[in-house]
């Protein structure tokens, strides 16, 4: 059965799509989806994370985003290569959001600078910076991924205009008129990766087209989209070495790509890989996107849930390469480090494990990176990101590539940082052929269907992570046998789950599967909240041995200069068998969500959640916190 990535599989239509499918020959899908998300609006949050969703929605995507300026690019010409990239990403994200939240005034808007853009598309089908003559160079074929990504974006979830259908297969269709097999261009002998850099060019990130390719099929059946997807994965997705193949024989990350392991544009082409294996079922891909996954988390991802650094291993990338970083957090000489591109798209990558697999684990990576990682980058009036993340020292900084645009600031990462946001109720409660999975803590309501297709409404009350007492309420018309899961965290080794009082065995790291006749019922669900203290990875560099870092159930903790002089002083923590007996502080700050005092040797210091840590004026954080040597 064919399991389309945008919409939830509708039981009505499987004969129609399995009838069809043995007509035209198109969509022979191998593999369905374990999970798959709600209809749009049916997840709608309260409290803690919709407010930065809220703040990003209302003062970037409706605020101050320049969209006319960016669809400018394709009707003058671009200042400086890759800037076609901006309109995508910002419509990208504005579209996720008209899912969330069915904005009429973010439909105005998306609606008028779709138009605008479709009125450059040239009659040879391109939407392009660049003239014909001079098609495709050397950012080219990225900057046409995104106008693809936000056009289908824009049909998806904001307005299925024929129209709009029709100029992203005429885009397509031009773009395989320049790619493809000899005499055509080659794929990976077109884009900028390594250029600049003084070493062997890699192009990368012209393989990331995989990914719209993909949507387009599963949109149309067209068979040459198909095929053009897979002659990318034919061609290696990289100039000289063969990405796919190397996830296959398990290469750690930083070495799949020669110098240039780009985390941000491999994540995205693995993205389009799992769409083809959706579609073509092979095992091999399967051993792909899994290898990665498992050695992405293990090798890269660190306690705030992004990956890729500077040094030891790829300094001339500028902190956006994988770097064996979850070894590496620790280096005092790393500058660089987790640019918000590649958190974000980590995120939408473990989201496609997540729904292939049903694997809680992939929640659990998602979650650490949104309450840390994400909304730790995000500046706190929502208008823009941080370009990448520290741990230690200034948290935020926006240098890196971007242009301006009047008196604003446009980057890669301020532009993907809204789509990791309006990416949250895609995945926080999610639907299967057992019944409903939760996934995410949030307050909020939930309308859905049963298996058997009956009303269901989920009502969650929390104030977590502040705490984790959850409480959740189901309720149907009537009663019906289905398969509730709820995820259990890796990280909360002492649970007590209840319906209707009645205690329930769960098992950290797992999906509580409660199989009942459900009515009107209620759930309680304690998570273990125990402060943990974490030794510091021994990576390349011994000075970075001498550190400790404080987590709170999904939370890192951070000492926070804004609030504590000494906040890089270091101290002896104390603890009892890894977990620090923490005292709830009132917060120092309006902005800060949690602090505590923790106790040490001689005395006592406070620390704050790592989100809540305002580095903006130049303020500094601890977050590995240096140990006292005696």
């Amino acid at each position: 059965m064919i399991q389309l990535l945008f919409t939830p599989r509708p039981r009505k239509s499987f004969v129609f799509i399995i009838c069809w499918m043995l007509i035209t020959g198109n969509l022979v899908a191998q593999v369905k989806d374990e999970l798959w998300p709600l209809p749009a609006n049916a997840v709608q949050l309260e409290g803690y994370l919709n407010t930065y969703m809220t703040r990003s929605l209302v003062n970037w995507n409706k605020g101050v985003v320049p969209y006319a300026s960016f669809a400018g690019f394709f009707r003058n010409g671009r200042p400086q290569f890759a800037l076609g990239e901006m309109w995508g990403k910002s419509v990208r994200s504005a579209s996720m959001f008209y899912r969330y939240k069915s904005d009429e005034e973010l439909k105005h808007i998306l609606e008028k600078t779709v138009k605008d853009l479709m009125s450059t598309q040239r009659p040879d089908g391109s939407i392009s910076c660049v003239e014909p003559a001079f098609q495709p160079d050397e950012s080219d074929l990225w900057e046409r991924k995104y106008v693809l990504l936000g056009l289908l974006s824009y049909y998806n979830y904001v307005a299925r205009d024929n129209a709009v259908l029709k100029s992203i297969e005429k885009q397509a269709d031009n773009i395989m008129t320049l790619i493809g097999p000899a005499p055509k261009k080659n794929i990976i002998d077109v884009g900028w990766s390594a250029k600049n850099i003084g070493f062997e060019e890699t192009h990368i990130e012209s393989s990331s087209l995989l990914e719209p390719f993909m949507q387009l099929y599963q949109l149309t059946g067209k068979k040459s989209y198909l095929d053009f997807a897979k002659y990318i994965i034919q061609s290696g997705g990289s100039k000289h070495h063969n990405i796919f193949e190397a996830a296959f024989n398990n290469t750690e990350p930083y070495k799949m790509c020669g110098h240039y392991p780009k985390a941000y544009e491999m994540l995205s082409v693995f993205e389009g890989l799992a769409d083809y294996y959706r579609t073509a079922g092979d095992p091999r891909h399967r051993q792909m996107l899994l290898n990665l996954y498992k050695n992405v988390r293990e090798k890269e991802i660190t306690i705030i849930g992004n990956g890729g650094g500077d040094l030891p291993h790829h300094p001339a990338v500028q902190g956006e390469a994988w770097n064996n970083t979850a070894s590496e957090q620790t280096n005092p000489k790393m500058d660089r480090m987790m640019e918000t591109c590649v958190g974000v798209t980590w995120m939408k990558y473990s989201s496609h494990i997540l729904r292939l697999f049903a694997d809680p684990l992939a929640v659990d990576d998602i979650e650490k990176y949104i309450y840390n990682g994400l909304i730790g980058s995000m500046k706190p009036n929502g208008q823009g990101f941080s370009y990448v993340n520290r741990l230690n020292g200034l948290k935020t900084i926006n240098t890196g590539w971007g242009t301006d645009i009047g008196n604003l600031r446009v980057t890669c990462c301020n532009l993907n940082g809204p789509m990791g946001l309006a990416y949250i109720p895609y995945i926080a409660v999610m639907n299967s052929g057992l019944g409903p999975v939760i996934n995410l803590f949030n307050a909020g309501k939930v309308q859905m269907q049963t298996p058997k297709g009956q009303r269901l409404s989920i009502t969650m009350k929390t104030d977590y992570p502040v705490s984790g007492k959850v409480s959740i309420k189901i309720s149907t018309p009537q009663k019906e046998k289905f398969a509730l899961r709820i995820r259990i965290p890796g990280w909360s080794q002492s649970n007590t789950v209840t319906v209707n009082k009645q205690k329930v065995t769960v098992e950290a790291g797992t999906y509580a599967k409660i199989e009942r006749n459900w009515n009107d019922d209620e759930i309680e669900l304690n998570l273990d909240m125990r402060c943990r203290i974490l030794d510091a990875p021994r990576g390349s560099n011994r000075d970075g041995d001498f550190f400790k870092a404080l987590v709170r159930g999904p939370v890192v903790l951070s000492r926070d200069e804004n609030i504590d002089s000494l906040f890089n002083r270091p101290v002896s923590v104390l603890s009892n068998n890894g977990y620090v007996p923490l005292t709830i502080e009132k917060p120092s700050l309006p902005g800060t969500l949690m602090q505590f005092r923790v106790p040490v040797k001689g005395g006592f210091i406070s620390v704050v959640n790592y989100a809540s840590v305002n580095s903006w004026d130049g303020k500094k954080i601890a977050t590995w916190l240096p140990m006292q040597l005696n």
